[in-house]
């Protein structure tokens, strides 16, 4: 009798690790087929050709192509949709990023919830923006700027890309810590705005580097910080806005995402192969000319940080009342 319950009690071990060894097998020749990575964003801007460059970075790592499916609409909510309502095994992932974080608050009928139903993989960079005046505006530091807005209020509109984006969140962060109130503008897009901004119809934007390093460079705009706690390598005399406001930061940023439900094995697999690809310096060099840090670590290291990105924004905007369109 003893014998018997012996070999059941091994029998009932050996059951219960079969499923871990399938999962074991299935992600030492996953992927056997080509992988589509969804881009929530229209081609060509920087968001979709950051996740261009780690698709061919991957593709090679992997042996099998990650195919670049731009779905853009509703702030990316579409795309990120699609993945959260895909088959869990590894064959469909998102290019993940700020948007979904902020998204998170901004939108109440989503029919997914971005942090239930995304499993963090892989995070890839984190970029600053950049806050820019028109040369004409009299503030040439944070600080100036701060008290030109306490003694001219209503008289600062700030443009954006659009209710929601990362530099109208950013924007209000600033507006919250500072104890002022810029006037929002939201357009169709940065470029808009850095085109007002120019023309001196708006006065200051909180801009991804994309967008606005060039004029920045030929003093046609002018930089009066960086929204990184630090400072940025390509702009070393360029403040962050720490600087006079300890604790702001704001940072865009992208990372892999999957379907809940996906097999850990397939996950730890996944984030490997993207570190192992951030650490080509090829690769973090073309990142760089984004004004992008390679920001690696476990699929742990990136759930919690979408998870600090979602409690601050939340609470920005609470803070600024900011609602959908």
């Amino acid at each position: 009798m003893k014998l018997f319950r012996r070999d059941f009690l091994r029998l009932a071990a050996a059951g219960a690790a079969l499923p871990a060894l399938r999962q074991s097998a299935r992600a030492e020749t996953y992927p056997t087929k080509p992988v589509r990575f969804i881009v929530p964003v229209p081609p060509a801007g920087t968001f979709d050709i950051v996740g261009r460059l780690v698709a061919n970075a991957l593709s090679q790592r992997l042996g099998q192509q990650l195919v670049v499916e731009n779905r853009g609409g509703a702030g990316t909510n579409l795309g990120t949709a699609m993945v959260a309502h895909a088959a869990p095994d590894g064959y469909t992932l998102l290019l993940a990023g700020s948007p979904g974080a902020i998204n998170a608050t901004l939108y109440h009928n989503l029919d997914f919830s971005f942090a239930r139903d995304i499993a963090p993989v892989a995070s890839i960079e984190r970029a600053p923006l950049i806050m820019v005046v028109n040369p004409a505006f009299p503030a040439k530091t944070v600080p100036q700027f701060i008290s030109y807005e306490k003694t001219n209020s209503g008289k600062i509109n700030m443009g954006s890309g659009g209710i929601g984006s990362t530099g109208h969140v950013a924007g209000e962060l600033f507006n919250m810590m500072a104890g002022i109130k810029m006037a929002h503008v939201p357009y169709r897009g940065e470029a808009p705005a850095v085109i007002d901004l120019l023309a001196g119809q708006i006065q200051v934007i909180f801009s991804t580097p994309g967008s606005v390093m060039s004029a920045v460079k030929s003093s046609t705009l002018r930089a009066l910080a960086v929204t990184s706690a630090t400072r940025m390598d390509v702009l070393p005399d360029v403040p962050a806005i720490a600087e006079s406001l300890p604790g702001y930061e704001a940072v865009s940023w992208s990372g892999i995402g999957a379907p809940a439900h996906t097999p850990p094995a397939i996950i730890d697999k996944l984030n490997r192969e993207t570190n192992a690809a951030l650490a080509d310096p090829k690769l973090q060099g073309q990142l760089a000319t984004f004004g992008a840090k390679v920001m690696t670590g476990s699929p742990d290291d990136f759930g919690k940080f979408i998870a600090a990105e979602i409690d601050k924004w939340a609470k920005v905007i609470h803070f600024a009342n900011i609602k959908a369109d």
